[in-house]
């Protein structure tokens, strides 16, 4: 079955892109999650015109990423937190705790998409990876530093 895609998706290609897939394939996944169209004649030339609008949301996105990237670069982002001998942490930092104290900054970011390379289990300096969207990622500066008790 020729489909147009209406969304990325992994694996398969980008948006606008036509792609010959199994019939099951989009009857059962693509379709039903509207991240795909059938590839008629009528849907072809309505994408064509929708093509340009969705491009020009995409590049918007972008900018809009890039510039969240950078206000995310600058941050220098301090987690105080309960540690016991030789700088070990009672637990660990999560993106959960990342994301709550970005949106205390002021920057709302989901914690999905925040990456943490290992467990943050130790006191000091960590760097954590934002994916954004299409590709654009920003790096921060974590400290994690101890609870005044």
């Amino acid at each position: 079955m020729k489909i147009i895609l209406k969304e990325e998706v992994k694996n398969l290609g980008e948006v606008g892109t036509i792609k010959n897939v199994a019939d099951g394939y989009a009857r059962n996944y693509l379709l039903p999650r509207n991240l795909a169209v059938e590839a008629s004649t009528k849907n072809v030339k309505q994408f064509e015109h929708l093509k340009k609008q969705i491009l020009a949301k995409a590049e918007k996105i972008k900018k809009s990423s890039d510039d969240l990237a950078v206000k995310l670069s600058a941050i220098k982002l301090s987690i105080e937190t309960q540690a016991g001998e030789e700088d070990k942490l009672f637990g660990s930092i999560t993106t959960a705790d990342i994301a709550e104290a970005l949106s205390k900054q002021g920057i709302e970011v989901d914690k999905r998409k925040i990456a943490i390379e290992a467990p943050i289990k130790r006191l000091g300096t960590h760097n954590i990876t934002v994916k954004l969207s299409q590709g654009v990622t920003a790096g921060v500066a974590l400290e994690v530093i101890k609870k005044a008790e």
